[in-house]
């Protein structure tokens, strides 16, 4: 079986050389880091970090621990243990053809993704979504020829928690 993968979200203190401490310690566990992405948050003196990476429970919460331990972090959270929601931003330079651009084209707006860039021999399709959604695009794709993909590391928050009653009436 597998180990699952966790998203880990860590709010820090926006200043020089968090990033590489913080990777230190999950390298040092013997992870890989499967995802990254570090942004400024809505306070300008901190930065919010998604890591995506693979381990078993017990492993994670020893690396949530160490990471608890630094004085620039603020705070750590496994979101793989709630609801979250999660985006990613790909784009995806597929080979087309006069008679594959139509079927190319067709995928796109099933994917609701957006056309960023129309060539002779290949078009750049900007694709935003969770991770089941950037597999499914690709595996629609691959068959065309895919030239070129690049990703951005996913981002994440965690769902409001609502009441039991709330989600009643709402009919959820």
């Amino acid at each position: 079986m597998a180990t699952p993968k966790h998203t880990i979200s860590v709010v820090v203190e926006n200043r020089f050389g968090v990033l590489a401490r913080i990777a230190t310690i999950i390298a040092g566990r013997g992870f890989n880091i499967d995802s990254l992405a570090v942004g400024e948050t809505e306070d300008p003196t901190t930065s919010r970090m998604t890591i995506v990476v693979q381990g078993d429970d017990r492993t994670i919460d020893q690396v949530k621990k160490q990471l608890n331990r630094l004085i620039d972090v603020i705070t750590v959270q496994d979101l793989t243990k709630g609801e979250f929601i999660d985006r990613e931003l790909m784009l995806v330079r597929v080979t087309v053809t006069t008679q594959s651009r139509p079927e190319v084209m067709a995928i796109a707006e099933s994917m609701k993704a957006k056309i960023d860039d129309v060539g002779l021999k290949s078009v750049v399709l900007q694709i935003v979504g969770d991770a089941a959604k950037m597999h499914t695009a690709l595996e629609l794709l691959k068959p065309y020829g895919i030239k070129e993909i690049v990703r951005t590391g996913r981002i994440a928050l965690a769902r409001e928690v609502q009441p039991q009653a709330a989600k009643t009436k709402a009919g959820v």
